[in-house]
This record gives structure tokens, sequence and C-alpha cells, in this order.
């Protein structure tokens, strides 16, 4: 069984994607600050990372370029799902290091086919 880390702070937007992905067959960690999902991406090493971009003390993009930097965590392939939709935020998230780039709102088979890709 593949694993995920679902990292978001608002509460009801981490219970749906950890949902969905459960729903789906994956076993998930959650963290719900980017400081937390440094940690557990290190000591876990999950197959993939979702992540949202606003979030308190560190963005997701910084989570990004930190997992990507890091020997331990480099190769792990992160989602961004995140409420910022504009073109420059899709391009800035790619450039940070992100494999693919949902936004919100989005549906279960949108984020499914987004984990499915980067672990393909």
């Amino acid at each position: 069984m593949s694993t995920v880390l679902v990292v978001e702070d608002t509460l009801s937007e981490l219970e749906l994607i950890s949902n969905y992905l459960r729903e789906s067959g994956y076993a998930v960690i959650i963290a719900t600050d980017a400081k937390e999902a440094l940690t557990k991406a290190i000591d876990q090493k999950p197959d993939a990372v979702v992540t949202d971009v606003v979030m308190p003390g560190m963005s997701g993009f910084e989570l990004c370029r930190k997992l990507k930097n890091d020997p331990i965590t480099g190769k792990v392939p992160i989602i961004i799902c995140s409420s910022k939709s504009q073109e420059i935020d899709r391009f800035w998230g790619i450039k940070q290091g992100a494999d693919v780039y949902v936004t919100k709102p989005f549906t279960r088979e949108q984020l499914v086919r987004a984990v499915k890709s980067v672990m393909a």
C-alpha cells in the first residue's frame, strides 16, 4: 500500500483529502503545518506528498523547496493542492519542485488521478 503525506492547516480540507485518499486505497499520514510535514517526511518516508500553499509559518512552496533539496526526500513526488489558481501560482509551484498542481475546489477523481500520476 502506498503512503501519502497530507499537509493542510484547514481541518475540514485535511479530513476531506485524507478520506478521498484512504477510500482510494492509500495509507495517509497527516501534518497540519509545513514544519511538522518536514519531520514526518524524513522519518516516515511517504511515497508522495499532497500540500496546501497558504499555511502559517512556512508556505507549501517553501516546503516543496526543502523537500526537493533534502537527499532523503528529494525524489518524493509533490502535489500542490491550493486555492491559489492563477497561472503564476501554478508556474511558481512547479518551479519550486511540485510535480502536479491541483486547484481547489477539486473532485475526488482529480485528486486521486494526480496522486496516481506521480506514482506511476
